[in-house]
């Protein structure tokens, strides 16, 4: 099993093209921004279309063409044939979006530092020199995972090492597919959803967390027989639920409905009632009657959203005040929004998000086997 063949960096210095807002838009108000990024987006046309995570917050997702999750919205993107897709969200969707849209469209990213910890937890440098511990302590098929929460070239370095790319969806599946056709799976870069799989999957007993960065703790020759490798990454929002929340707001809620997302810690989905990705919480409460009471586990921006899109349901945050926003979504303020769209009526490209094409090619490998599961 060799390194990756590939060159690439940290994503810190990925990017060196992109800037920072200008000061003449950081003094914006909610009205005068929304108009301008209305005139702008009249003037554009069919020219751009604009993504919103569902954890956007409204400034942002009330502009966008598509509201999803960042596999659907980059499919959305590729079909919509835009010259220029902005993305809202954080850069490795932008990745996915560049990787999976045509060469002639451009994929613009409007801040700089809407970059994911979680995704920054399992660069590829660093898991290429993990790899090679673990290799080097055994003669078995090691097949590596990646989350899509990751950056394009771990992407392209698990499609190099003969693995795939899963969402919180197809974990299970993914999963499956790296069992056929080895005898462990290194799942990278959220422990907590790789834990939630391997439980669904009954192989709980045959799973271990490794954290390579710990001297006094990792050890690759006690990890490398389990079935189920865990890289040590986790989402700062959703580690941030507890059990105690769920039980909270079960006594204020007897009759809550509790889904969470599979981010979330073992013990926080084995205490809700569902677990599910954003398109699944999101259906959950489309498909619901009228006066049901659904607690939601996930960035609280969702539940923001799904509470005004269906007042008739009663849609709460699992932890109340001490929910909090994820910080690099945060970071598409509807300011930059603005600067990037008006830049483009006067024919200026900002904050353009380009992989790198041998990435690019070996990444999308990646994708197309999770296609194909």
């Amino acid at each position: 099993m060799n390194a990756a063949t590939f060159d690439t960096d940290l994503s810190l210095f990925k990017y060196d093209n992109l800037e920072q807002l200008p000061p003449e838009y950081r003094d914006l108000d909610e009205s005068e921004r929304a108009d301008r990024i209305g005139a702008a987006l009249e003037t554009l046309g069919d020219d751009v279309v604009v993504l919103g995570h569902n954890y956007q917050r409204r400034e942002i997702v009330e502009h966008a063409d598509f509201v999803g999750d960042s596999y659907q919205l980059s499919k959305q993107a590729a079909e919509a044939d835009a010259e220029y897709v902005v993305f809202g969200g954080v850069t490795f969707m932008a990745e996915s979006a560049d990787i999976i849209t045509d060469d002639d469209q451009t994929v613009i990213l409007p801040s700089m530092e809407a970059s994911c910890p979680m995704a920054g937890m399992a660069e590829a440098l660093q898991v290429d020199a993990a790899w090679a511990e673990l290799t080097a302590e055994t003669d078995a098929d090691i097949v590596p995972v990646t989350y899509m929460n990751s950056y394009a070239d771990l992407k392209a370095f698990c499609a190099e090492q003969g693995g795939l790319v899963c969402t919180s969806s197809n974990a299970g599946r993914a999963f499956e597919y790296a069992l056929d056709r080895g005898e462990t799976v290194l799942f990278m870069p959220d422990k907590h959803l790789g834990e939630n799989t391997a439980h669904a999957m009954g192989l709980a007993e045959e799973t271990v967390a490794w954290d390579p960065w710990d001297p006094d703790s990792k050890d690759a020759s006690r990890i490398v027989d389990n079935d189920v490798i865990l890289w040590e990454g986790y989402c700062q929002v959703h580690e941030r639920f507890r059990v105690e929340h769920v039980e909270a707001v079960r006594e204020e809620h007897p009759d809550a409905n509790v889904i969470v997302h599979p981010e979330c810690r073992r013990e926080v989905v084995e205490a809700a009632d569902e677990a599910g990705s954003t398109a699944d919480i999101t259906r959950a409460v489309e498909e619901a009657d009228p006066g049901e009471t659904w607690a939601i586990g996930t960035e609280v921006h969702l539940t923001n959203h799904l509470q005004r899109w269906h007042p008739e349901v009663n849609v709460v945050p699992l932890c109340g005040d001490s929910c909090m926003d994820c910080n690099a979504m945060r970071q598409i303020d509807p300011n930059y929004l603005t600067w990037v769209l008006e830049e483009l009526v006067e024919g200026r490209e900002r904050n353009v998000i380009e992989v790198d094409p041998e990435e690019k090619e070996l990444a999308e490998l990646a994708l197309d086997r999770m296609l194909s599961i």
